[in-house]
């Protein structure tokens, strides 16, 4: 690793959606805990503004994962937490309709997040950028400011599983739907932009023809990764990582211990970049 009192780059970390897929992310966040960096920006969609959210307030890799498997590990745990989210009434259940995409989206992810994770984005300690989807702006918001949890819930408001988030007069919905890794909107924030891509893509793990809901969810990850591609064409992060997530699936948060033992080679591959990136900066500059 370069170590020049004064001369170290600056970075900024962009934190990909992806679902259970994203706890991946963790590894990520532990590397440059390791290596001493702190991001001068953080970006995030969907599970990446979450795990952002979490580096932003404070709290270390390690304490994040501590607290993810915490609570993923144990089924009865998780199932408590959705139960605890649940429609208060029937009222509010019928509201607008029973359908699919019922549960409440800021109440589903404020009953998982860390204590430590402040109501603003004022109080974070590294200034964060959510992204979410305007629905019937048709373009992409991007959060920085005012209540974070309605933030983080309206970029993860995948819209088969929760209802849209209402914020600021407009109706958000998953960030990934415009913006999977938002490595762009964080040009000019740093010397030098990591960006980590777990999107995935459809992996074929048996023989069976997918289900309807699998299909909906495969087809949104290749949406996604079309998007990203379009994106990479006209700019591209100095370091853009994707761990191996497609066999896991959207939903996948009981497999934890899997996911981070499929993706634990992401934290020395960064490190790794990094070290390449500060090497060739320093050349650069010499």
């Amino acid at each position: 690793m370069t170590d020049k009192v004064g001369s170290t780059p600056s970075i900024a970390l962009a934190l990909g959606g992806g679902g259970a897929r994203g706890l991946a992310h963790i590894h990520a966040i532990q590397a440059l805990d390791e290596l001493g960096l702190r991001p001068t920006a953080i970006s995030g969609s969907s599970i990446g503004a979450i795990m952002g959210a979490g580096m932003a307030s404070g709290l270390s890799g390690k304490d994040i994962e501590v607290h993810a498997r915490s609570i993923l590990s144990r089924r009865a745990e998780v199932l408590a937490r959705v139960w605890r989210s649940r429609p208060a009434t029937f009222s509010e259940m019928m509201e607008s309709g029973l359908r699919l995409g019922q549960f409440n989206a800021p109440r589903v992810v404020g009953a998982f997040l860390p204590e430590a994770i402040p109501e603003t984005f004022q109080e974070l300690k590294i200034p964060l950028h959510v992204t979410a989807t305007d629905y019937y702006g048709h373009c992409l918001a991007v959060l920085s400011e005012g209540d974070l949890v309605s933030s983080l819930a309206a970029s993860a408001a995948l819209p088969a599983i929760f209802c849209p988030v209402e914020r600021d007069g407009r109706l958000l919905i998953d960030g990934g739907i415009y913006n999977p890794v938002p490595f762009d909107i964080l040009e000019g924030k740093a010397d030098l932009v990591i960006a980590i891509d777990v999107v995935g893509a459809p992996s074929k793990t048996s023989a069976k023809v997918p289900t309807t809901v699998e299909m909906m969810f495969g087809a949104t990850q290749l949406m996604m990764q079309s998007i990203i591609a379009m994106k990479l064409e006209s700019r591209r992060p100095d370091i853009l990582l994707r761990p191996p997530v497609s066999r896991f699936r959207v939903l996948d948060f009981l497999k934890i211990n899997a996911i981070m033992e499929e993706t634990a080679g992401l934290k020395e591959e960064l490190k790794r970049a990094i070290d390449a990136a500060f090497t060739a900066a320093a050349k650069h500059g010499a």
